[in-house]
C-alpha cells in the first residue's frame, strides 16, 4: 500500500516537471528575455526534480489530512500563504530587516526551491547558500514523504 502512495507522489512530481517545461517558454515569450545563465545546470535540475517531489509530498500530506468536503478551504488557507512566503518574488537575504518574516519563510519548503533556482540561474542576486538549500530541501522531502505516506495508509485503511 505504501508503494501506491509513493507512486502517486512520483506521478504528481512528473506532472509538475512537465508543467514547468511547458511554462518556461511561455514565460520567456511573455517577458521577452530573461537575464539568466546556465552555468550551474546540476543545481537547477536538482531544484526542479527535488522541488517537484517535495511539492507532491506536501500535496499528499495536505490531501490526507483534510477531509474531502473541506478541500476547497485548503486553497485559501494554506496555498496562498505558501506562495507568498516561498521567496518566489524576492530573495531570502533581502528580508534581513524583517527577521521574524525570515523565520516564517524558512519554514516553507518552497523557499529552498526558489533559492536553489536563484543560485543556479542568477548567482549575482543574493541567495541562500546552495548547500543549505539542498540539505533543507532533502529534509523537507523526507519529513513530508513520511507524513504523507502515513496519512495515505491511514486514509486507505478507513
Amino acid at each position: 500500500m505504501w508503494a501506491v502512495a509513493v507512486e502517486k507522489m512520483i506521478f504528481a512530481a512528473m506532472r509538475a516537471l512537465i508543467a514547468g517545461i511547458v511554462m518556461f517558454p511561455v514565460g520567456v515569450f511573455v517577458l521577452g528575455s530573461i537575464p539568466w545563465r546556465t552555468g550551474d545546470l546540476g543545481l537547477l535540475v536538482f531544484a526542479l526534480v527535488f522541488g517537484s517531489l517535495t511539492g507532491s509530498a506536501l500535496g499528499m500530506c495536505l490531501g490526507t489530512m483534510v477531509p474531502p468536503e473541506r478541500i476547497n478551504i485548503l486553497f485559501g488557507v494554506v496555498l496562498t500563504p505558501l506562495l507568498f512566503t516561498g521567496c518566489t518574488q524576492y530573495p531570502w537575504p533581502s528580508l534581513s530587516r524583517l527577521e521574524w518574516f525570515q523565520w516564517v519563510t524558512a519554514c516553507n519548503p518552497l523557499t529552498y526551491v526558489s533559492e536553489s533556482m536563484r543560485a543556479a540561474l542568477a548567482p549575482s542576486v543574493p541567495h541562500i547558500r546552495p548547500w543549505i538549500s539542498i540539505v533543507a530541501l532533502l529534509g523537507w522531502l523526507a519529513l513530508l514523504t513520511a507524513v504523507g505516506v502515513r496519512g495515505f495508509l491511514r486514509r486507505a485503511v478507513d
